[in-house]
Formats: C-alpha cells, structure tokens, sequence
C-alpha cells in the first residue's frame, strides 16, 4: 500500500516517489517532522517541514479512504451484487466524490419514497417507462394496481414509478457530475437578513442583502456569512443555474417525445429539485466551508508562526506592568531567568502618581531593571507615558507587549503550577514581563486559540486547527532549539520526540541531579530511550558544559565528523568552533559517506560558525505618537506609527495607541499589486500607517500604507 501511497502523492505534490517513500518509511519509524527535516535531508532529498507535513496529512487521509473502501466493498458485496468489474472500480479509486458517487446506488437507506414503491411492486413499471417505448403507459400502469400494497389506481402506480425514476437519476453518476459542473461554473451565494433581526445583526450589516460567485467569494466572508446564519441573523444559501442544469439532464435521460419520455421528463424534474439540487448544494456548501476553513487556518498558522518567532529581549532583568484603572497597576519585578522577585500594586493614573512614580523608580534600582514591559490592554497609553516621564537611566527601555491571553494563562493549571501562592492579576503580569524576555517560551503555556492572532478560529474545523496550530508550535520550538538546563516542562514537551511526561522526568532529574554536564546524560531520564534521544537531542542546548558541541544543533550522532575534522585542522573542538580560518581549511568532500552528504556537512559548518545562535530578529524599541490617546483624538490625513497586531487575507490590523485596531485593507498595503498581506507585512512589525477613514459609531479606523509609501 506505501507504495501506492507515495505514487499518488508524488503525483499531486510533483517531488519524485523516492522522496516520498523515503519520508513515510521515516515517519512510520516513529520520526518526527522536526527531526526529519533537519537530520535526514539526504534520505528526503531536502524536503522542508511543510512539504513533509504536507505528505504525512496525505498519507493519513489515503489511509482512510483505503477504510472507507473495505466498507464499502464489504456493504456492496452483503447485498450480492459486487461484481468483478465494480470491485476493480472502487479499488482503483482515490477520488472521495467519485468512490461516494459510485457507493451511492447500494448505500443503506433510510424508507424512502422510492423504496416504499418498490415494496409495492413498482419497479418494474419504472424500469418500461424509463424504456420510452410508444406502448400505452395508462393501460401497462393498470397492472399494476393493487388496494393491498395501497395501489389505488393507475395514476397512482405511475407516481411511484416516477419515485423510483427520480432516485435512479439523482444515484447516476454522470448526472450528479453534471450538476457539479454547472454549480463550479455558476453557483452563486446568497445572503438575507431574517425578518425582525435588523437590530441585533447590526455588525452583519454587509451581508443583509448580499450575493457573489461561489468561486469568488473570499473565505472571510463565507465565513462571517455562515456565523451571522449560525447566530439566527442571516439566511445563507447556495444556488446554480436551475434552467441549465434541468436542459442537461433532459438530454441525458429523454429520448423521445413518447408519453413514457413525457413521464421521464417529469421525473427528471423531479429528481432535480427533490433530491440532486438540494444534495449538491450540501456538497458544495461543505466543500466551501472546508476551502474557507482552510484558507482561515493557514492565515492564523502564519500569524501564530510569526508571534512565536517575535525577537525576545533576552535574559534581562524586567519590570513588568498589568496596567489598570480602577484597581490600578499590578506591578512585578523578575530576574534574568524569569523568576518572580517582588510584586506591589501602583497607582499612577490617580492622585496617587507622585507615590507610584517614586516607588517605580526605587524598585528599577532595587532590582537592578534592564528593561519595562507594559501590557497593551486598558490603561497602557496613558500607564506607557507616565512610565516614560520617570527620568529612568536611558538604558532602561519601554516596551509595550500584547497581553492578549494573559487572562487566560494567569487562570490556567499551567500559572497556578508556576505560582500557587499567587493570585490572578501577579501571573498575568509575569506573563506580561516574560512575554518581552521569551515571547516563545511564555506563548506555548497558552492555548493558540486565546492568542488572538486568528480570522474566524471559532467558526473553523475545530479538529483541524488544533492540528495545524499543534504543528506549528511544535515546528518553532525546535527551530530555536531550548536550553536543557531552564527551559519549563511547558516548552519542553514541544520538543522532538519528548511528550509531557518525559518532559516532567527532565525536569525533575535535573532538580535531583542538577544541571545537565551533557547530552548523553538524557539517557538516564526515565522513560527517555535511544529512539527519543535520537528524535530531540539536537534540538536541546546545554551552555557551558563538558562538549562544545552540545550547544549547537549538531547532532550527537554526527559528532564524529566534526571530531574528525577537528583532528584533520590539528586543533581542538573548541578551537575549531572560534577559529574561522581553521574551519575555511576544510574540504566537505573529503567527509561524504553513504548516509552523510553535502547537505548535512553544510549544516554542520553553518553551526559551528554560529553556535547556538537564535533565528529570531533583534528587537527594537517602538513609541506610540503622542498626538493620540483615544480614538476621537485621529483625524484623517494623520501619519501615525504603528504595530502590526494581526493579519487576515483580506489585509491587517494595525496599533497606533488608541484602543481600536485599524484596518489596511489588502489595496491599502502597497501601490504595487497584492496578492495577499503576508507579502508586505509581518506580525508585530513596525509600520507607518495615513488615516484615510474614521467611523465612530461603528468604533472603526480606516488606514493606508501605500500613502507613506
């Protein structure tokens, strides 16, 4: 079966079958996707974690379909009536439409109305009049009457006939392709409001009276129109050409202007709007859900994908602030690992200012402050400038962090673990500060979906985003790589290979044992054998211990080579590692063997030029315009700066400091052509934004790039 598997995948990805043999016998071992990407790029060809993931999604839908085909067999062939030819059919299949399609005559069903007119014996009047002969219809119909089986009379034999017509049609194959195909060409959707929820569905306004091309229909509004229907507000539907389609179907299954053809023709009627239409409506419908599903989960992977790959501070030592108004600012102070050292309440937005501002100060002193974070929430704009009026040493930068979620982690099983003497507002303030450290390692202890980095995540298939966002934190954690010897369970069970349990074995050997001397030692965690120390050793950093290489990506199992190389240069690891003219002396070539090739010795030289270094971008310091403060405070024409807080494909929303997110539409971005934001922006990028619109009833703010460009 693999190797039908990798035939098909091949196929429909264009890399070579080798390349996908190889990646699902890699994966069948246990693999992961991190792991093969990285450390198996001469069995893979190079692939990268997206082909790769790509290719394990495939195989495990081809999987299910292999199952759906044994029922299917096995249904058809209970009933007796699996022939040779048939089976051939659906074994050979691997279009999920058509295999249904060609399930569809033998499918259980419930008593239809087609069945319960064979129960009376009908099915051979339907089987003459689908003939289309000139015989007479009434006189052949009258045979058919019998009070018994509820038969009353010719007129009513006919209409079971055509009951039992009607289903035959809207079973045949080539109808239902027909169909299909005059619904991908024309099939529009449509929007209304129901009567009396004008009121209510206000924020729908746009979708009261709408309708597109299906096939134009972007996935942001399929998706806002399929929760205002959800929510009771709208009326969602979708439609084809109802004359085409029937002119189609007359052609396929009339053949004569004879009574018997006028009675088809009546079927073929029937059949369309009782049962194709409604059930390729259903099709279509799902199958859009499913594209805009997709589309919404591959905007907020990249979103998510770019907040966890933010540029972190580092290990400094941080003042972080919960701003507040009425219960005033929660105030926390850590050290350069994280750790909780002093926590207070201020108040520096009341009468109480000259105290907060005297305490703030004394406290950067007291605990030696590197850096302020300040959450974005209520209260930041004016907490961020009382902050910056403080006279603190220059060296002592303010930044303002997203504390979207921090509610969320700060009432969590995770924060009480971490904190359990602690209430709420302290946790989420610690979030808030080591948010600016380590936006990575503090977002992973946070459900994806509470980030508030999505387009319509409710609304999307719940199963498959959790998958997806899965994916791709697992994907970032080992991008960076962790220190062994600090990194949290939390972030360590994202790591190849380990999962939570043999995360928390890490962590409680290293606080019996101490801090890790080596990579091998991993091998003393229980519960930690060959197979997952082989999957998550090159992605865990140990600092200053007893092999240099162990804080680089270069895997245990490649350490050889590099010794090897070590000892060609005439030098020591470390010497090799700090000395570029050694490693300038090194010829690849001469240490190519049959499982290591170019593509892992460059990626071994590429580490030790930069060992341990960290993918992410430094992070600079951003001030918000003092001019604004509140959203009555813009005026159109105002050039703001401002800070990319979310991206949807319909273009991005941008912070400049007044409460309320503004919107450069996708034409808005650039004055060349855009084919979706994620080409001109990132997440968390600092930007220039022109307000070309504001609405305050609808609290919205329209602003443009392309007018700074």
């Amino acid at each position: 079966m693999n190797d039908i598997f990798s035939r098909l995948i091949a196929t429909e990805f264009n890399i070579s079958q080798t390349q996908v043999a190889a990646t699902l016998r890699l994966l069948g071992e246990g693999c992961t996707i991190p792991f093969i990407s990285r450390y198996r790029k001469e069995m893979t060809g190079s692939l990268d974690e997206v082909q790769i993931a790509a290719i394990s999604d495939k195989a495990t839908r081809l999987t299910e379909m292999e199952k759906r085909k044994e029922t299917i067999l096995s249904t058809i062939d209970e009933q007796g009536k699996l022939t040779e030819q048939l089976r051939q059919r659906i074994e050979s299949s691997w279009n999920s439409i058509e295999l249904e399609d060609i399930y569809a005559p033998f499918k259980p069903k419930r008593r239809t109305r087609a069945e319960m007119a064979r129960e009376k014996g009908l099915e051979p009047l339907a089987n003459f009049l689908q003939r289309q002969s000139y015989d007479d219809v009434g006189q052949r119909a009258t045979a058919f009457v019998n009070e018994e089986k509820g038969v009353a009379d010719a007129d009513e034999a006919i209409k079971g006939a055509l009951d039992i017509i009607a289903e035959r049609i809207s079973e045949d194959e080539n109808a239902r392709n027909k169909v299909r195909h005059n619904f991908s060409l024309d099939a529009v959707i449509t929007s209304k409001v129901v009567k009396g929820k004008e009121e209510e569905g206000r924020k729908y306004l746009d979708y009261f009276d709408f309708s597109e091309k299906l096939s134009r229909c972007a996935s942001h509004r399929l998706l806002a129109m399929r929760r205002g229907e959800a929510a009771g507000i709208l009326r969602v539907s979708i439609s084809g050409d109802d004359e085409r389609c029937e002119e189609r179907l007359m052609k396929q299954f009339v053949r004569n202007d004879s009574e018997s053809g006028q009675w088809v023709a009546a079927a073929v009627k029937d059949a369309f709007k009782r049962l194709l239409k409604p059930s390729i409506e259903n099709e279509f419908a799902a199958s859009s859900k499913d594209c805009a599903d997709e589309e919404a989960i591959r905007i907020f992977v990249k979103n998510l994908e770019q907040l966890l790959m933010a540029a972190p501070l580092g290990q400094k030592r941080v003042l972080a602030i919960d701003p507040g108004f009425r219960t005033g600012c929660k105030v926390v102070c850590l050290d350069a690992e994280g750790n909780l050292l002093h926590h207070e309440v201020v108040w520096p937005t009341t009468a109480g200012g000259m105290a907060a501002a005297e305490r703030l100060c004394n406290l950067t002193r007291q605990y030696a402050i590197e850096a302020i974070s300040i959450g974005n929430g209520t209260a930041s704009r004016e907490t961020e400038q009382f902050v910056r009026s403080l006279q603190l040493p220059a060296s002592i930068h303010v930044f303002v962090v997203s504390e979207d979620g921090a509610s969320i982690y700060s009432a969590s099983k995770v924060a009480r673990e971490e904190f359990p003497d602690e209430d709420v507002t302290v946790r989420g303030a610690v979030s808030i500060g080591r948010r600016l450290m380590d936006p990575l390692a503090e977002l992973v202890k946070i459900d994806p979906n509470s980030i508030g980095v999505g387009q319509y995540q409710k609304d999307v298939n719940q199963a498959e985003l959790k998958k997806s966002l899965d994916q791709t934190v697992v994907s970032c954690v080992n991008k960076v790589g962790v220190n062994l010897n600090t990194a949290s369970k939390h972030l360590l069970m994202y790591i190849s290979g380990l999962g939570a349990v043999t995360a928390q074995n890490i962590v409680d050997y290293r606080a019996e044992h101490g801090a890790f001397r080596n990579r091998k030692e991993l091998l003393k965690v229980p519960k930690l054998g060959p197979k997952a120390f082989e999957q998550c050793a090159g992605f865990l950093r140990i600092e200053g211990g007893d092999q240099p290489l162990d804080n680089s990506a270069v895997h245990p199992e490649s350490y050889p080579i590099v010794e090897k190389m070590a000892h060609d240069q005439h030098c020591t690891l470390t010497e090799l590692i700090t000395d570029k003219q050694k490693r300038q002396g090194i010829d690849l070539q001469r240490y190519v063997t049959p499982t290591i090739g170019m593509p892992t010795l460059t990626d071994i030289m590429h580490e030790l030029e930069k060992p341990s270094r960290d993918p992410r971008q430094q992070l600079s310091v951003f001030e918000f315009s003092h001019e604004v403060k509140e959203l009555t405070d813009v005026r159109v024409g105002m050039v703001l700066p401002g800070i990319v807080s979310n991206i949807t494909n319909f273009g991005c929303f941008v912070d400049v400091g007044v409460h309320t997110k503004g919107l450069v539409h996708i034409s808005e971005l650039s004055n060349r052509f855009v084919k979706e934001p994620t080409e001109v922006v990132n997440l968390h990028q600092q930007v220039l934004v022109k307000v070309i619109g504001i609405d305050l009833q609808r609290n919205r703010l329209s602003l443009s790039m392309k007018a700074v460009e």
